[in-house]
């Protein structure tokens, strides 16, 4: 074809265009969650696809876009990762089996609030303890909560603030079992303070610098004595959740990584060395296509962060590795077997932007914590997706889609207009201590909920299509009070015959240690929850000494 000819041709292609808007006529433009205006048909002149090896080129080549591994999930599938938390470490190690013999091939644990909170059991009242979480004090309980678990063979993630007790706890089982730490894999799953000083304030244990100081002591540990461990988790899920748009979190996650990665330098940790553990952990909400480009975004984005930006030399430091978790805030209470849907079409959004491990809610979670029965739904709906659905025959199928990489590029843009932001502020540690982020997000926020109240955005059951009769919740689980009391009182007992000597000398190391220019805080954790220190302790220890209103901070 001779360029006059092309030129012909693309001319016809515009004519053809305008005809077809001035047929369809006016109407009023339609925004996703992140304010972008979805035009009602894209076509090559929306994304002409001349860039390709530049902004997509292959999965597992720079930047990334299409996939970090040459045969993504037609290789090697996605990890199935269902979160549990629920009553002692018995009732949870009964859940963890029966969701392993499901097909679960890897194990999350959410400690129960008072543990977030940091005190221990014995603190709180039996009925309110287990309803939302297990509740693991101690080595003992870990051991409890994981027999029968191999956890040299499996991957384990722990909901795990600072100052990561739940990980201390896990290598004193591996330990006690002869297992080296170096096979022990995972995710310290909460371990990015930042989000959680953002949008979990009720979780919040230390002062912003404490906060800093023990998270780059955690990493610094795992790097010297569990290498297979990610001890740095990124986390968006808590930002999107608390109303930020997907682009904003986005944003505000990289600009976290960033933060993180910066502050690692300058500890004089190796850049490579930490980057191949970074991992990130999102929420995917049913904005569906929104979120397939957040995610091919991201990647493009990282990957040009990390090697130009932070200056990492290995490829495989420029890796986006991502959980991604179905969002419980688009779960209604009303008609809650529509749940079932909206979880299917999040896993299928997560699944095809190329993650590496997901989790699927509950249809129950917006309601209490999720049955038996429930979970099993949850982890069927990902191998239905995986085995029948057939969604792992071919790598990134949306790419090439007009309207898919049109909404990658204006999503691109979007995050990087956030990050901008953030850069201009200090980066993301002073943009969270000004309360930049949680103003941006309070805006988003309540932007959205207008919307909703309004009608304008659509939400089945809640504002349109509504039932005179809510389809049967199912019943609410709650931890057996005799058990949990009975718990308590172990665990009291224990506290009454552990070595007081040896805990006390346990505490004073780790208060010398949170003092000091020179010693590694989460090393004395570990050391302390071998000779009986609880969680509680721990806590109440560094509160002391790395809490707010303490000024000696060594970062």
């Amino acid at each position: 074809m001779t360029l006059t000819e092309l030129q012909s041709e693309q001319n016809n292609h515009e004519q053809w265009h305008l005809d077809y808007l001035r047929q369809i006529g006016d109407a009023a433009p339609i925004r996703n969650r992140s304010g972008i205006e979805i035009k009602p048909l894209y076509t090559p002149g929306d994304w002409s696809g001349d860039r390709y090896l530049a902004d997509l080129g292959y999965p597992g080549q720079f930047p990334f876009t299409r996939g970090i591994y040459p045969t993504m999930h037609r290789g090697r599938t996605w990890t199935q990762r269902q979160l549990i938390g629920l009553g002692t470490p018995e009732d949870y190690n009964k859940r963890v089996r029966s969701i392993l013999a499901a097909g679960s091939s890897a194990i999350s644990l959410l400690p129960c609030c008072s543990g977030f909170r940091g005190i221990d059991c014995d603190e709180v009242e039996p009925v309110l303890l287990g309803t939302c979480g297990t509740v693991i004090n101690t080595t003992d309980h870990m051991d409890r909560a994981l027999d029968g678990v191999p956890i040299d063979q499996i991957s384990t993630a722990m909901n795990d603030p600072s100052p990561f007790t739940l990980l201390a706890f896990t290598l004193g089982v591996a330990r006690r079992r002869g297992i080296a730490w170096s096979k022990v894999t995972g995710t310290s799953n909460q371990s990015d303070y930042l989000s959680h000083f953002i949008a979990n304030h009720q979780f919040y244990r230390l002062s912003l610098p404490g906060s800093r100081r023990v998270l780059l002591d955690h990493i610094e540990f795992c790097r010297r004595h569990v290498p297979n461990w990610n001890p740095m988790s990124v986390v968006g899920q808590h930002m999107q959740q608390a109303g930020a748009t997907p682009a904003e979190t986005m944003g505000f996650t990289l600009s976290t990584a960033i933060q993180y990665a910066e502050d690692c330098v300058h500890r004089g940790m190796d850049i490579d060395d930490v980057l191949r553990r970074f991992t990130f952990f999102f929420d995917i909400s049913i904005s569906f296509f929104e979120e397939v480009a957040k995610f091919r975004a991201a990647r493009r984005i990282w990957a040009r962060i990390a090697r130009d930006r932070l200056g990492a030399k290995d490829p495989a430091s420029w890796r986006f590795k991502f959980h991604g978790q179905t969002s419980g805030v688009d779960l209604t209470q009303q008609q809650p077997l529509n749940n079932i849907a909206r979880v299917s079409v999040q896993a299928i959004a997560g699944i095809l932007s190329g993650l590496q491990s997901l989790h699927t809610d509950a249809y129950d979670e917006a309601i209490a914590c999720p049955s038996e029965e429930t979970a099993r739904v949850a982890v069927a709906t990902q191998n239905i997706l995986r085995e029948e659905a057939r969604l792992c025959d071919v790598i990134d199928p949306l790419g090439g889609s007009y309207y898919v990489e049109r909404l990658t590029d204006d999503m691109e843009e979007q995050i990087g207009r956030v990050i901008s932001r953030i850069d201009a502020a200090g980066g993301m540690y002073a943009a969270a201590e000004s309360g930049l982020v949680q103003a941006m997000i309070g805006e988003s926020a309540l932007a959205f909920q207008e919307q909703v109240d309004s009608g304008e955005r659509k939400i089945v059951g809640v504002n349109c299509y509504q039932a005179d009769e809510h389809l049967a919740a199912p019943p609410t689980e709650r931890p057996d009070l005799d058990a949990m009391n009975r718990h308590i009182e172990q665990f009291k007992a224990f506290k009454q015959e552990r070595s007081q000597r040896q805990v006390s000398q346990a505490l004073d190391a780790l208060a010398r240690a949170a003092n000091s220019t020179d010693q590694n805080t989460f090393e004395k954790v570990v050391e302390a929850v071998e000779v009986g220190v609880t969680h509680g302790e721990v806590i109440a220890c560094l509160r002391r000494e790395l809490g707010f209103g303490h000024p000696l901070v060594i970062a």
